[in-house]
């Protein structure tokens, strides 16, 4: 195990923590500024509004600056945020225009790091690590952000809302710290504008087929897990008779689906490959759809579905990760990242739209039956796009292609020094 290694999931860990707490704190303090659902709601559409507006971007820089770098920023561009919220909430300062501006930069940062953590890892650990090393960094990211910070961040709110910037600028720190030392390569200054930079990054992502299926079948299964997840708080509390501990009941086996499957995510890959890993993925969470559709109001099998479907997609966002990261070039790597997050989530906003009308219109079982169909439509493109032969194509290109840089790396060597090639 590399040190580069080590201390990029040290700096993971903290600078999950820094996120986590912010995220979780931000609209908390909303709702005790402001009980008006348009304006609370407005914390959340800003704060992710630079997946959108910034990925693209963010994936030049990754591209033209050293990683390390970049990471060690975005780290930074956290604990100035944090610093920002805590000093506004010793004056008394703290208003709504605070939180969405606080809210933006604090995501703006995330897409940052996250792009810059994803390009570091072909640097730290060898190719064959990739699905062990994306199952930390997803395990850490997901376990950290998502369940294991927000509730005690919670609990420090109901001490005030001062105490959780302070905790968020300190992990924020350790992060930007510990991120100083890890090796990085460095990289070709462009000087191209920043529009043809992300156009080769998309060119190169739409042009290999392998690729384009994947992120394809990710805005697919992105599109249908914002509509279900945007009404499961309805179906568990009007189809299930569940209330806010059952909701938290469902929640937890989420998690639990997800921190499971990353102890046998490796050996599954090992032993199927990333074809059939992936393949057999898009079937089962079709069928796991399908079963919240159709199964009874039973709150065991559900809660059964959900832990199930979690553990399937982490070993999809696995493959799909240490995919790009293997038949990408490192010099492309940035922008191909954050290029494939902001095609995919881009019908994200469309998904959640469509859950809420579908209900309304029809009902909440008939939106698991639409997220099914638009699963089955995943499924066709991973079959079609992710056959063993496609994978082995790729490999076979991506190996060609490194032959030949370093051929003429080689050969420009021999230029410079003068030696016959």
């Amino acid at each position: 195990m590399s040190r580069g290694w080590v201390r990029l999931q040290a700096a993971a860990v903290s600078g999950s923590v820094a996120e986590g707490v912010m995220l979780t704190t931000l609209p908390l303090v909303a709702v005790s500024i402001t009980t008006d659902p348009r304006e609370v709601s407005l914390v959340n559409i800003v704060g992710q509004s630079p997946w959108l507006l910034f990925s693209l971007f963010a994936g030049v820089l990754i591209d033209r600056v050293r990683r390390t770098t970049v990471l060690g920023f975005a780290y930074g561009v956290q604990a100035c945020a944090a610093l920002v919220f805590a000093v506004a909430g010793l004056a008394g300062a703290v208003d709504l225009p605070l939180l969405l501006v606080l809210a933006f930069v604090v995501t703006s940062a995330q897409v940052l790091g996250d792009g810059a953590s994803g390009a570091l890892v072909p640097e730290v650990v060898e190719p064959a690590e990739f699905a062990s090393a994306n199952t930390r960094l997803m395990l850490i990211d997901r376990g950290v952000v998502q369940f294991v910070v927000p509730p005690a961040a919670g609990f420090l709110v109901g001490f005030g809302f001062g105490m959780p910037p302070w905790l968020a600028l300190v992990a924020a720190l350790v992060a930007l710290l510990v991120s100083r030392g890890i090796p990085a390569r460095s990289v070709t200054r462009s000087r191209r504008h920043p529009l043809r930079d992300i156009g080769e990054g998309l060119r190169f992502l739409v042009g290999t087929p392998l690729l384009l299926s994947i992120t394809v079948a990710v805005a697919l299964g992105s599109f249908g897990a914002s509509a279900q997840m945007s009404m499961f708080v309805l179906y568990v509390h009007e189809v299930l008779g569940l209330g806010a501990v059952g909701y938290g009941v469902m929640m937890t086996c989420m998690a639990v689906g997800w921190v499971a499957s990353s102890f046998v995510v490796r050996r599954v890959v090992a032993r199927l490959g990333y074809a059939w890993s992936m393949r057999l993925a898009q079937v089962g969470m079709v069928v796991c759809h399908l079963l919240v559709a159709v199964l009874p109001p039973w709150a065991g099998g559900i809660a059964l579905v959900v832990f199930a479907e979690s553990a399937i997609v982490m070993v999809w966002n696995v493959c799909s990760q240490s995919s790009r990261q293997r038949f990408t070039p490192a010099e492309l790597l940035g922008r191909v990242l954050t290029g494939h997050r902001a095609l995919a989530w881009g019908l994200t906003p469309l998904g959640a739209l469509a859950g809420g009308l579908v209900a309304a219109w029809l009902g909440l079982r008939e939106v698991y039956l639409m997220v099914t169909l638009v699963q089955v439509a995943a499924l066709v493109v991973a079959w079609r796009g992710l056959s063993p032969r496609s994978f082995a194509r790729q490999e076979a290109e991506t190996d060609r292609l490194i032959a030949a840089r370093a051929a003429a790396d080689e050969d420009a060597g021999c230029r410079t020094s003068g030696r016959t090639p």
